[in-house]
This record gives structure tokens, sequence and C-alpha cells, in this order.
């Protein structure tokens, strides 16, 4: 039996070492400090679920294949892991990212409705709206529970045969062409026939010289309001997550009593994510003004919750999946950038079908198309 060894227990590495798992390999899963955890890009506690990516249809009908394997996966587990909220994406004018997501929705079949600013009014009073404002909505749509999210998978992938293991890896010493083995920090030796490095922010840290200036880690605010006592109007059914672009924000409604989510959706400065402080608070003013305009019953709402976490940029917002040059059983998998988490599901059954079966990397998921200059192009 094959032996495959995922360094990575995120939402990247947790599905793959699932779907490598079910296919039959043997498979050893490795993280540093722990499915979900705080330090990682698929810790927190909630996520978008979208179907809109502008032009890039790719994205569309992953997170189309996605949504429904998370769906199973929740069936399956008897845990919530999906809140049907809904995603509104506002936009501005003719908005060339919202009109071509218009159109890439049309295509693949997602039910949406357009509505224009007056009627994103009547049907939800508690956002305003400019003049110039109209909307998409995708019904089916919602918010995924990170954090509770990845814990599930990675146990259903050690209920499908696989080992999981809360160790730390050194950098990989690579010799003839292939790897034997990973080191941890505890000294234990780790072999296997095929590795995948799905670990994130890691990947610049264990490959410096290839990826440490082609992943950028950067600090991310998120923030959490509480609604006025008794206030249903921003808790699901009522209100549903949203997307506006023009402003650079994003939010999700008070689910499970955590409070209202926003954050700025703009690339922070550099991270370590394992030494980065953890304290937010710079964006704070940012989207106090966006709440007065936007939702002005929460001009005054208390900030009751704030997390730090990081995205993982590629150049552009592709991800990053393709073979380690010139090795030729080492799988490099990341650059999540900030829209990752939704696609794990497609993500691990892509990279799960290349390692067992082979075939061509999709030319956007290539190392070679990983530029050392930030240009973002995927939203």
């Amino acid at each position: 039996m094959t032996r495959v060894v995922v360094v990575g227990a995120g939402c990247f590495g947790g599905w793959t070492a699932y779907h490598l798992a079910r296919s039959g390999r043997d498979v050893t899963l490795l993280d540093a400090y722990g499915p979900g955890n705080s330090r990682a890009s698929s810790g927190g506690e909630t996520r978008v679920i979208r179907m809109g990516y502008g032009a890039q249809e790719i994205y569309t009908r992953w997170s189309l294949r996605s949504l429904g394997l998370w769906k199973a996966l929740e069936e399956r587990t008897a845990t919530q892991v999906f809140h049907q909220t809904g995603v509104l994406w506002m936009a501005r004018d003719q908005d060339p990212l919202t009109m071509s997501t218009l159109a890439t929705l049309e295509r693949v079949g997602v039910p949406h409705q357009r509505l224009s600013g007056a009627q994103i009014e009547m049907r939800w009073p508690q956002i305003t709206c400019g003049s110039d404002t109209w909307a998409i909505v995708e019904p089916d749509s919602g918010v995924l529970m990170a954090r509770r999210a990845v814990d599930v998978v990675v146990r259903e992938a050690v209920r499908e045969g696989a080992r999981y293991a809360t160790t730390a890896v050194d950098s990989p010493q690579i010799g003839r062409g292939r790897l034997d083995a990973v080191t941890t920090r505890s000294g234990e030796t780790i072999a296997g026939a095929t590795f995948v490095f799905a670990c994130g922010s890691w990947l610049p840290k264990l490959f410096p010289d290839l990826l440490g200036e082609r992943i950028f880690a950067t600090r991310q605010e998120v923030l959490y309001f509480g609604p006025p006592a008794g206030d249903a109007r921003f808790a699901p059914p009522a209100l549903p997550a949203w997307i506006d672009f023009g402003e650079e924000m994003y939010g999700i409604p008070d689910i499970e009593a955590r409070g209202i989510k926003i954050s700025l959706d703009r690339h922070g400065p550099p991270f370590d994510p394992d030494t980065g402080e953890r304290t937010a608070g710079e964006t704070l003013p940012a989207v106090r003004a966006y709440l007065a305009r936007r939702f002005p019953a929460l001009r005054d709402a208390p900030l009751v919750s704030a997390e730090v976490c990081q995205y993982e940029n590629t150049c552009n917002g592709d991800f990053l999946i393709d073979r380690l040059p010139e090795v030729e059983n080492v799988w490099l998998v990341g650059g999540g950038s900030g829209h990752g988490f939704k696609h794990g599901p497609a993500v691990g059954e892509y990279v799960a079908r290349l390692v067992t079966e082979g075939g061509e990397v999709d030319e956007r998921f290539q190392l070679a198309t990983k530029e050392k200059i930030q240009k973002r192009a995927v939203y």
C-alpha cells in the first residue's frame, strides 16, 4: 500500500488526507499545532462560501462542488458545519467584476437574483444602500464553521484509516530527486513514498529558497460586534452574509450568538504565523465608519470579540498546486490567498487524484506562474 505523508492539517491538507485515505492509501497527517488551531489560516470561527468569482469559472465550479461535499460531511457526521444564510454580493454601477460574476453564475446555472438598491432595502431594511448600489444574491450559499469543520474533516480522515499526529517537521532534505522521509523537531523520522506539503503560511518557512518570496503571509483582522439586546435583524435568517467589494469589506451575520463579523478585505502587513502577536484593533476605525454607513443601527455596537489571522497569498490569488521542482514525489499545496477555505473539499479531491492517478496540473496552479510581486486578480 502506497504511503503518503501530508504535512498540514488545515482545510487543504485535511481534505487531501481524507480523499487519499478513502482511495486506499496509507496516510499519515501531521500538523505543528493541531487542526483548526488559532495560528492557522484555517482557524477562526467562520468563512463565507459563495459561487461568485467574476470570470474565474473554475473557482465557481470548485465552490459548487465543495458545497456539496461540505453538506455531505455535515450529514455523515451529524455536525453542523454549514449555515445556509445566503450571500449578498453588493456592487456599484457597471462594476466589471460583478457583471462578469453575473454572467458566470448564469452560464454555470447557479441560482441567483439581481436586486436593485431599493429591492435590497425592502428585503433587508437594516441595510442602507446608495443610489448606485445593486447586488447579486446567492440564496443557496452561506457560511462555514471553519475551526469546527477542519476538526471534523481530520476526524473523518482518521475514521477512513489515516493516522494523525501533532508534531512539527523540519525543512526537508532532498536527495537523488526524491524525498525519503521527513524529520520532526523531536527527532522522529517519518518515511513515505509521496509527500504533500499543505501547510499554508509555513510553506515559505519549510522551502525558503523556493517560496520565501512567492508566498506572502499578511496580517488580517476580524472584528465581531454585538447587536442590540433582543434584536434579531442581524442574525440568520434575517440577514445574509455579504461581500461589499467597493468598500473592501465582507461580513457574516450573528451566527451562534458570536456577534456580527466584519473584516476589511485588504492585504495587511507581513506577518509571522508562529510569533506574530494577535491583538486586533488597527482596522477598528475603518470598520466602524463602514458600519455607520451601511448598518446605521450598529453605529454604536460594542466590539465583543476580535481575531487576528493571516492570508497566505500567491502573487495573484490563484492557488499553488504543483510538484517540487526536480523532485518526483513531493507536492506543494497552498496559497489560499484569503478565499481558499471554501474550496478545501475540491482542492483535496484534485490533489488526491494527481497523487494517485497522475496527470497535468492546471497552468494557473503551477509554480512557474507564481511571481515575486503581488498583483491580486482573484477575489
